[in-house]
């Protein structure tokens, strides 16, 4: 799941095809309350709080993409911070009106 979205990420960049799964974005039901949403350096944040639960499974979510990052990375000869931020555009791309993300400047917004 996470891979096909970085593939995806970086076909984008680099003029690929591929094609992102319905079930790409985790914590589909948390991202609609507000509670999580993607960031610009491509991993999941806890907007505010957020259970000792929730807060694990962004976690685990966060180490299986720096893993993805950092293979793409040594692939194509570029930082796993470069695969993030690029990860990051199209995730902000995907992102439904209405939930958060969190920008480079580190601000929580709610996309329009």
């Amino acid at each position: 799941m996470i891979r096909s979205l970085i593939r995806l990420a970086l076909a984008l960049s680099l003029g690929f095809a591929f094609i992102l799964p319905a079930d790409a974005r985790a914590l589909e039901t948390e991202r609609a309350q507000g509670l999580v949403g993607d960031q610009a350096d491509g991993y999941l944040g806890v907007v505010a709080g957020g259970s000792p639960t929730l807060q694990a499974e962004v976690a685990n979510i966060n180490a299986q993409r720096a893993r993805e990052y950092a293979e793409i990375a040594k692939q194509r000869g570029i930082s796993p911070a470069a695969v993030g931020a690029i990860t990051g555009q199209t995730l902000y791309s995907e992102t439904p009106s209405g939930q958060y993300f969190r920008d480079a400047n580190g601000n929580w917004v709610r996309k329009p």
